[in-house]
């Protein structure tokens, strides 16, 4: 006699049978549609997701199953170490998309578009050798860009060939700064201030330089930001504290030790020079950098002590941008399909640049209309977004 409430046993096998089935059909398809390597899943983007391995012995496994397009891959780190990923052309080498920094244990999506071609993860442990997966190929479709690796030995004769520029530009700023100083020294104030604006210009166009300067950079083009006493502060030094005392109605007396000051720093910069090694690694990253700080100090005139000429200054960065520029020239030409066009704007943004300059004088910052203003944000901008491929196609990648 069945008991009350349980029901037969010939029900109650047919029940737990009936869920253990479901179990088993539930249990089938995460395994189909999760489980790396044997199916592609499309997630909640509407883009195809797949998990792939990322380790010295299993280093893109789970990719069985390509798809054209764009696609997300989610990056499983199971070794115990950290590691970078690329995903390249097999055949080339070109890369495609890289992740960095990828721990132990984690996981991280890589978006790419991908089309007609061979492909390969490459993982690259910390403190071992890079390891390249299987060849995985798409018949169909249009890849997204891609790149050759560029490496630290691409960039050594480059960043030596700069350092040499910097070195010549270091002797125009002592002398300019030079004469900086003789005209302080003759209390010629209204000369000094002729002589200020060039003297640090040609400072400023060494801009891809800056890091490599250090503290040096500090007193000699340093602002009276977090200073305690603020321009008044014993330790706000250099062009701009000089440029404070000239247009703010300072003697030449108070000027002279500033100036001296700025003359011995520049030389001693200048002498150090030539045993500093500048960072081949940072060479792509100066050339965005530098306009980056044009917006972000310049062209809000957040430097301006007096002088009004910021905008002399940021055309004085595009100077230095192009210098940056034409040594990684070599790299870019065949790794940049938008070179020309970035050479364009640069173009364009030193003739809207120069519109502000009339014989010897830069209109300054605040005496721009409102269109031009904006006119100068706009193309200075533009050409930040521009250059922040160049940043990143110039970082060095390991290969081995």
């Amino acid at each position: 006699m069945p008991v009350p409430g349980l029901g037969s046993r010939p029900a109650r096998l047919r029940a737990a049978a009936g869920v253990l089935l479901l179990l088993a059909l539930v249990a089938a398809l995460l395994v189909t549609v999760f489980a790396p390597g044997r199916r592609t899943r499309t997630s909640a983007d509407g883009l195809p997701h797949t998990t792939v391995e990322v380790s010295p012995g299993g280093c893109g496994r789970g990719w069985s199953r390509p798809v054209p397009g764009l696609q997300v891959f989610e990056l499983h780190n199971t070794s115990g170490g950290a590691a970078e990923v690329y995903l390249e052309d097999a055949r080339t080498r070109a890369v495609y998309a890289e992740l960095e920094g990828l721990g132990p244990g984690t996981t991280r999506p890589l978006t790419v578009r991908l089309g007609a071609g061979p492909y390969a993860f490459t993982c690259l442990p910390d403190d071992a050798s890079a390891v390249t997966g299987p060849t995985v190929r798409i018949a169909a479709g249009t890849p997204g860009p891609a790149a050759p690796p560029v490496t630290e030995h691409d960039l050594i004769p480059l960043a030596i060939d700069y350092q040499s520029w910097v070195a010549h530009g270091l002797d125009e700023v002592v002398r300019l700064t030079g004469r900086l100083l003789d005209a302080v020294d003759r209390g010629d104030l209204d000369g000094a201030r002729r002589a200020w604006l060039p003297a640090h210009l040609a400072y400023e166009r060494l801009g891809g330089a800056y890091d490599a300067f250090g503290d040096a950079d500090g007193r000699i083009n340093g602002t009276d930001a977090g200073l305690p006493g603020g321009v008044h502060d014993p330790s706000f030094t250099g062009f701009h504290r000089i440029e404070y005392g000239l247009w703010h109605g300072q003697s030449a007396d108070r000027l002279r030790g500033p100036a001296s000051a700025l003359v011995t720093a520049v030389r001693a910069l200048r002498a150090v020079w030539a045993q500093t090694r500048m960072d081949p690694a940072q060479l792509g990253l100066r050339a965005h950098e530098i306009l980056e700080n044009t917006v972000q100090f310049e062209l809000t005139g957040r430097t301006d002590y007096g002088s009004g000429s910021n905008l002399a200054t940021a055309r004085a960065g595009l100077d230095g941008t192009r210098a940056v520029l034409s040594r990684l020239h070599p790299l870019l030409v065949t790794r940049d399909s938008g070179l020309p066009a970035l050479e364009r704007e640069l173009d364009r943004a030193e003739r809207t640049l120069d519109g502000f300059r009339h014989g010897g004088h830069w209109t300054p910052l605040d005496r721009l209309d409102r269109a031009p203003r904006e006119q100068a944000d706009a193309v200075i901008g533009d050409l930040v977004e521009r250059l922040a491929p160049v940043a990143t196609l110039c970082d060095p990648r390991r290969t081995v």
